[in-house]
């Protein structure tokens, strides 16, 4: 277990059996402060995690890395610069002052992660990280004790806190790495050392901040570019992704292939989308061959399978062990189906949107044999350059999948127009202004067996129609 020892073992030299207090958790908010816990206090855009020590340590917090002078009653160990021996007598709750505090969470993470012999699968992409990591961590349950990514803890804060949390118990370890920019996945890997790394798709998302395809691309590279080399590092890509499969380049480690092409290494076909039921399709690996029934949604979700059972064999899982896996998994976390008013689905994909995700999900819309499909698209944020193409690709399948169409917001009419243009009829077509707006369309048009469709960038508010729809099916 992580103690305070190992905290001044990493930040100050200091011999770890000195100072034997368990640290139960590291946490930046206070709120989620208890009894043996780390807070780490960081500068955010909104709030300052050091205006914040007091009510962790009021919670049970035993120490704080702080890189300011805080409003706290509780001993201050200033461990900036040359520091000399350690204290004879240490009480709790104690402030460590460091540099930086950012930077000294990355270095206990980096130093406790190489404290354990672990295999460690990192996933990245544009689209399906959170799914993937779900369902590899529960394939690879079906043999090891496994850490992961709790929800979308995947970037400088979210990685390190899931480090901190392994112990020796754990066997692998699962970890979705994201990123606003090059050179930010480099230093996840820096700390999180994979020797798995597991690709998705490349997709034009955060375009505002990349600026480039080109730079995302880069960006997604530096897993596999930091795996080891063979056979101990095994890069996974995604076959039917040209992007992706120009990475194969940048690694030293092993490359393996999923995807629907011929050539794949893990592939499937007979692939059957089953609506809420989830999707059948078959596997092949070499000469094997097995029907798989999977409870996830969406014809799309046969890749994140794919990825699931190819991590899964490379970690030395049984064929039975995989199946049984992605058989009983209920990994769907972004894109789920809720009871909506008056007896209509509500298939709730509020979190986030891009082109590809956004396809995908009408795609599931399609394989649906309910009522009338109606898809609820807001606007698609941060995709630059792509923007408006991107927003009339949505809208021309939309135009093939659809009986009605309702937009919400400016990037969104574009959907709508496009729609239009692809032969949906105007008279099925709603731009709204406002996710108020298209509430109360909703709650005045939807009937019984409708499949309502919510998705949209997180930005857009998407999730607010969700809430008032569920809201209405609950007052019934």
């Amino acid at each position: 277990m992580l103690t305070l020892g190992h905290l001044f073992e990493s930040l100050a030299g200091w011999p770890a059996a000195a100072f034997e207090t368990p640290i139960t958790e590291a946490v930046v908010d206070s709120r989620q402060a208890k009894p043996g816990a780390l807070f780490v206090a960081l500068r955010g855009e909104k709030a300052d995690g050091h205006d914040y020590v007091a009510d962790a340590f009021a919670k049970g917090a035993v120490a704080a890395l702080v890189d300011r002078e805080v409003a706290a009653d509780c001993a201050v160990l200033d461990l900036r610069g040359p520091v000399g021996g350690p204290p004879e007598v240490l009480t709790t709750p104690v402030c460590l002052r460091v540099a930086d505090s950012l930077a000294a969470l990355h270095r206990l993470a980096r130093d406790w992660r190489a404290r354990h012999e672990v295999r460690v699968v990192g996933v990245t992409g544009s689209v399906g990280k959170t799914t993937t990591k779900e369902l590899v961590a529960a394939v690879l349950g079906q043999r090891y004790r496994v850490l992961k990514s709790e929800q979308n803890y995947n970037n400088e804060i979210g990685l390190p806190l899931t480090l901190l949390r392994l112990t020796d118990e754990h066997e692998r370890v699962v970890l979705e790495m994201g990123m606003y920019d090059v050179g930010e996945i480099a230093d996840l890997c820096d700390m999180a050392r994979p020797q798995v790394g597991v690709v998705t798709l490349i997709a034009p998302v955060h375009l505002e901040r990349v600026k480039s395809l080109e730079r995302i691309i880069q960006a997604k590279t530096e897993l596999v570019a930091a795996l080891p080399p063979a056979p101990e590092g095994v890069a996974i890509l995604n076959a039917d992704d040209a992007n992706v499969m120009g990475m194969a380049a940048h690694t030293q480690a092993r490359v393996l292939t999923y995807g629907l092409t011929p050539e794949a290494d893990f592939r499937a076909d007979d692939i059957e989308g089953l609506g809420l039921e989830g999707i059948r399709f078959r596997l092949h690996h070499g000469r094997e061959a097995m029907v798989v029934r999977a409870q996830m949604l969406g014809r799309h979700s046969v890749h994140t399978a794919l990825r699931a059972a190819a991590v899964g064999w490379v970690e030395g899982l049984s064929w039975d062990q995989i199946v049984q896996g992605l058989q009983t998994s209920t990994a769907q976390l972004r894109l789920v189906a809720v009871n909506g008013p008056r007896g209509s689905v509500i298939l709730d994909d509020s979190y986030n949107s891009s082109p590809d995700s956004a396809l995908a999900a009408l795609n599931l819309l399609a394989d649906l044999k309910l009522g009338r499909r109606i898809a609820v698209l807001g606007d698609m944020r941060e995709l630059g350059s792509h923007e408006e193409i991107g927003h009339k690709r949505v809208g021309r399948r939309a135009a093939a999948v659809v009986d009605v169409l309702v937009t919400v917001g400016e990037l969104a009419r574009v959907i709508a127009r496009e729609a239009v243009a692809g032969g949906l009829p105007p008279g099925r077509v709603h731009a709204m202004a406002t996710t108020d707006e298209a509430v109360a369309w909703l709650l005045k048009e939807i009937r019984s067996g409708d499949a309502v469709l919510v998705k949209g960038s997180l930005a857009t508010g998407m999730g607010r129609i969700v809430d008032a729809l569920i809201e209405a099916a609950e007052a019934e």
